[in-house]
């Protein structure tokens, strides 16, 4: 059964690197929001793998679905009406450009497990379990406010998104 871990682990490391590489290095917008679809994907499972399914199905439900739709919408109507624009006049990236890129994140991934590495935290016991029932009436308690506020910042970015469309193609 370990064995099996290690190799859903494995999986969904996989799936987050090439998510994540793909988010970065793809041109098209598209494929670049589905590069981190992939990698979100790959979170969700990574809380499965640690025994949070609340997280996980909450990471799908919210950043799997409602932001990747938010943000496939907002390229959709920001988008020129002849495709992307300015995609045939980009120059090539040069090896510069790719070797610092590597670089900005390698660095801090090498310096946090060298920390991790050479200082062993000690082990903190952990909490009981809580009931979701209980979590959830915490959450919708002295925090409602706080989900109000993200719908509203998500309301306001699509509705954003919606007036750069309208206006971009009122002057093409």
């Amino acid at each position: 059964m370990e064995q099996l871990a290690y190799a859903a682990y494995g999986f969904y490391l996989v799936l987050i690197l090439a998510g994540g590489w793909a988010a970065v290095r793809c041109r098209n917008l598209v494929r670049a929001l589905l590069g981190l679809i992939m990698t979100l994907f790959g979170v969700a499972g990574m809380y499965f793998l640690m025994a949070a399914p609340f997280m996980a199905l909450m990471q799908i439900l919210i950043y799997v679905g409602a932001v990747s739709v938010l943000i496939f919408f907002a390229i959709m109507l920001t988008r020129a009406p002849g495709g992307a624009a300015g995609e045939e006049d980009r120059e090539p990236r040069s090896a510069l450009r790719t070797v610092l890129a590597l670089l900005s994140g390698v660095l801090p991934a090498a310096i946090l497990a060298g920390v991790i590495l050479t200082r062993h935290p000690q082990e903190l016991p952990l909490k009981p379990e809580l009931p979701l029932g209980r979590l959830g009436e915490f959450l919708t308690g002295p925090y409602v406010l706080a989900f109000e506020l993200i719908s509203v910042v998500l309301l306001a970015a699509m509705a954003g998104a919606v007036v750069l469309g309208f206006e971009r193609r009122k002057g093409a």
